[in-house]
């Protein structure tokens, strides 16, 4: 065996005794104490002071500064109601707390008192006591809102307006416009692109002149029955197309294009009254067979009946758009009536009647008001309004005018898409903006537009994605059951 060297001594015994002094000086110094944890919140869900939809709220998340726990002997409530509580599976550093069903137009206070939340492995370590307030909004006085539909309705119709009613004021149901007719085109495109459909799909008997056709047959209500039973609501309108002229196989809404007489539909034995009643029985067969299946739906007929008449300073363009109101007021309710009394006689009872207000054309200055075109408070359930490239600002305007109009009835956005203005085109505001500024329509229903973005409609695929999101919107994936 090699001998050390001496320097190899020499150094060993003074690393041995630099060791021997390191040690015996550990044992005469008092131990260090290990650095104390603290817990402190970092940031909460909600935010003092600010109003929330009492049906959006279900739980506040709180973050903290360290890995936390609930302490089992926490006592966090609201409004001295005892809440659930438990630190987040996403995070160590998150305790997220389930509330209580909350109640609309109501103050509440979140009370965490010190030791509820406490260190996840050093239970000495406690957060201090932490309280948040807030308020849900208020929901619209609805007292004067009948609670059933003015017509003898089925169970569906009945399910489908209280569905409606309890949503209003507090959340805007969405819908969007069949391309063009029959068919759930549209819906699927906004699905694909939000991974959301929205809760209603709107059908026009635009083409049911032509029916039955190898192109159009509305006596196939299977994209109806399909829809309903993925669990969407049903919207019904009817651009009415009458002949240009008698015998004609060209047809028009357009009432210059046509020499259709609105008054003579009252009159027997006038090809206008031959015509209006075809028509009117091709749509109540349909109708009928919806009801049949237990569908129900929204039924907006004679849409924007006032188009330019109520203009203040009349002119050669001051006229209705539609030939259904280019006879004036009294003839556009007569007609509006007749149907839904024909309806009624051939025991219709699934629809909710949505009638169509033009509200000024958004201008009160140059405008009168159309309250004479109003069919009266027995013969509607809802008042829409049709608005193309509106800002949150002028929805809320709108809104608040046609609700002071009509406070008995729930007001909608019939309408909804890009606006053209001067050739400057202009984007539908943003729902949940709209809704934030005073706007809760009851629903909104975007309008198809072929090759307009990925949706095939006229709003933009950002603005669906926006909206899809929202809070305030209700989708079909939310909706309660409605239809057997």
């Amino acid at each position: 065996m090699k001998k050390p060297n001496a320097f190899a001594v020499v150094a060993m015994m003074v690393v041995g005794l630099m060791i021997g002094l390191t040690a015996c000086g550990d044992d005469d110094d008092p131990e260090t104490p290990a650095p104390k944890v603290t817990i402190s919140l970092r940031s909460c869900s909600i935010t003092e002071g600010t109003e929330y939809v009492a049906s959006d709220l279900t739980e506040v998340t709180l973050s903290y500064n360290n890995v936390v726990a609930v302490s089992p002997s926490a006592n966090i409530t609201l409004n001295g109601v005892k809440c659930a509580a438990a630190s987040s599976a996403a995070t160590a550093m998150d305790v997220v707390v389930t509330l209580p069903t909350l109640e609309a137009g109501t103050s509440y206070t979140l009370d965490i008192p010190a030791g509820s939340i406490v260190g996840k492995n050093d239970a000495t370590a406690s957060a201090p006591a932490y309280k948040v307030s807030f308020s849900t909004k208020a929901k619209p006085d609805t007292g004067s809102i009948p609670a059933e539909p003015v017509t003898a309705s089925s169970p569906q119709a009945k399910a489908l307006y209280q569905i409606l009613l309890n949503y209003y004021g507090q959340k805007v149901v969405s819908s969007v416009m069949a391309n063009v007719n029959w068919n759930n085109d549209c819906a699927e495109k906004v699905y694909k692109l939000t991974g959301r459909y929205p809760a209603m799909n709107c059908y026009d008997f635009i083409h049911v002149c032509f029916s039955p056709a190898n192109w159009i047959d509305y006596t196939n209500i299977k994209p109806v029955t399909d829809w309903v039973n993925d669990g969407g609501l049903v919207q019904l309108m009817w651009h009415f197309n009458v002949p240009k002229k008698e015998g004609s196989a060209d047809v028009t809404c357009t009432p210059s294009e046509t020499t259709f007489k609105t008054a003579n539909v009252f009159v027997d034995g006038t090809w206008e009254h031959q015509w209006f009643y075809e028509q009117m029985d091709k749509v109540a067969a349909t109708i009928m067979q919806l009801q049949q299946a237990g569908i129900a739906a929204t039924w907006r007929p004679f849409h924007e009946a006032a188009g330019n008449a109520t203009a203040k300073q009349q002119a050669g363009w001051t006229k209705s758009w539609f030939w259904w109101g280019y006879d004036g007021a009294e003839t556009y309710k007569k007609l509006w009536h007749t149907m839904f009394d024909y309806f009624k006689q051939k025991g219709i009872n699934n629809l909710i009647w949505v009638w169509t207000t033009q509200n000024y054309n958004g201008n009160s200055q140059q405008y009168n008001q159309d309250t004479d075109w109003y069919p009266g408070t027995d013969y509607v359930d809802i008042v829409a309004r049709d608005l193309y490239g509106c800002n949150a600002a002028q929805n809320a305007k709108e809104f608040s005018e046609i609700q002071a109009a009509y406070p008995n009835k729930m007001v909608a956005l019939g309408e909804c898409g890009y606006g053209d203005n001067g050739g400057v085109r202009t984007e539908q505001g943003f729902i949940g903006d709209c809704f934030n500024q005073g706007a809760a329509w009851s629903h909104f229903m975007v309008w198809y537009q072929g090759g307009q973005g990925s949706t095939d409609t006229m709003c933009s695929d950002d603005w669906w994605r926006n909206v899809m999101k929202s809070d305030c919107v209700v989708t079909r994936d939310e909706l309660p059951t409605l239809h057997n």
